[in-house]
C-alpha cells in the first residue's frame, strides 16, 4: 500500500463536492485550490433551456459537471442526454435526469460513440466560453449539427495556489494549469488529469510526474502506481 499523500486539486469553487471521498478511496486526502472561477451567463442559460423545451435538440452533450449542475434544475423536457463521465452523470441524476456516459473521458470520444446515429442530428452543447473547435468539426464532418451555448465564463482568480501542505498538485484541465499562479517545488509530485493537460504542461516546460486517463479516479490509480514504483527504489 502506497503512503497517504495530501493532494491539492485544481477546481472551480463548489465543483469539488465528492473529491474528498474519492481520494480517500485510494488512500489519500485532498483539498481544493482555485486558479479559476466561473461567471454565469444567465441569458445564454435561459436560451439553451428554452431551445431544449422547444425540442430543438436531438441530443445534449454535457462536456463537464458544471453545466450539468447549472442547467439540470431547469430542464423539464429534454432529448437523448450524454455525459462525458460518471461525475457529470451523477449531477444530472441528482435532478432526476438519466444520461448515457461516454466510454472515455474526452470530447473526442463523443462522435465515435454515437456512430451513424449522429447524421442529421441536432446536438446541443452547453459549456464554458472555452472553444473546442475539434469537437465542433468532428460533429459537423460526421453529419451532425452542433449548437454551442457558452453558458459561463472561466475567469482567472489571480490568487497564488496554497500548496503549503500539499505533497501532490493535480491539474484538472489545461486552462487550470495555464492560468494558475504557483511555485513548483522539488518535493511536490506534479500530476495532469489526462494527456491533453499533460501536453499543454510539457509545452510550458513542466513535465508531469503522473498522467491520468482524464478522470480523478484514473489519476489516483496512476498516482498509486507511481508511488509504488518510486518507493521500490
Amino acid at each position: 500500500m502506497s503512503k497517504a499523500m495530501k493532494i491539492a486539486v485544481t477546481r472551480l469553487e463548489g465543483k469539488e463536492t465528492t473529491d474528498a471521498t474519492r481520494c480517500a478511496g485510494y488512500g489519500h486526502t485532498c483539498y481544493s485550490v482555485h486558479p479559476l472561477r466561473s461567471d454565469l451567463r444567465t441569458e445564454e442559460i435561459a436560451s439553451f433551456v428554452h431551445a431544449a423545451e422547444r425540442g430543438e435538440f436531438d441530443a445534449i452533450f454535457f462536456t463537464s459537471a458544471l453545466p450539468a449542475k447549472i442547467i439540470g434544475p431547469f430542464l423539464k423536457k429534454y432529448p437523448r442526454m450524454i455525459a462525458i463521465g460518471p461525475q457529470t452523470a451523477r449531477e444530472l441524476k441528482h435532478f432526476g435526469i438519466q444520461s448515457e456516459i461516454l466510454p472515455g473521458y474526452y470530447s473526442r470520444d463523443f462522435v465515435p460513440y454515437l456512430g451513424d446515429w449522429i447524421k442529421g442530428k441536432r446536438i446541443g452543447i452547453p459549456r464554458a466560453d472555452v472553444p473546442n473547435p475539434d469537437l465542433i468539426r468532428a460533429i459537423s464532418e460526421a453529419g451532425g449539427i452542433p449548437r454551442e451555448f457558452r453558458c459561463y465564463h472561466l475567469i482567472p482568480t489571480g490568487e497564488k495556489l496554497d500548496l503549503t501542505e500539499a505533497q501532490v498538485i493535480l491539474f484538472t484541465s489545461a486552462m487550470s494549469f495555464t492560468k494558475a499562479v504557483w511555485e513548483p517545488r522539488d518535493n511536490i509530485v506534479v500530476m495532469a488529469i489526462g494527456e491533453i493537460t499533460a501536453g499543454v504542461m510539457k509545452k510550458a516546460g513542466v513535465h508531469p510526474d503522473v498522467v491520468g486517463d482524464g478522470s480523478l479516479e484514473g489519476s489516483l490509480r496512476a498516482l498509486n502506481a507511481f508511488l509504488e514504483r518510486t518507493e521500490g527504489h
